[in-house]
């Protein structure tokens, strides 16, 4: 559980509303590591640019191995996701 309020998928606005709209439609729902960084917009936008970069782009890994590299980190991390 977080200590950041984020903003709900029916309180978000523009971008955001935007952003969750499309989460919606390629996940079936908002997941919490988008709704936790709602409050700066801008900033989650560039983070989903990051991911889409690294995970969807051309690469000499496979879309396999670099999922499983992020599963090895979010361990390391102690992440649950």
């Amino acid at each position: 559980m977080s200590f950041i309020k984020p903003i709900e998928t029916d309180e978000a606005e523009g971008l955001l509303a935007r952003i969750y709209d499309a989460a919606t439609k390629r996940a079936g729902k908002v997941f919490q590591i988008l709704r936790i960084q709602s409050n700066n917009v801008h900033s989650l936008k560039a983070s989903m640019d990051l991911y889409s970069a690294i995970m969807l782009r051309e690469s000499p890994l496979s879309r396999a191995q670099r999922e499983m590299i992020a599963v090895v980190v979010s361990k390391a991390n102690g992440c649950h996701y």
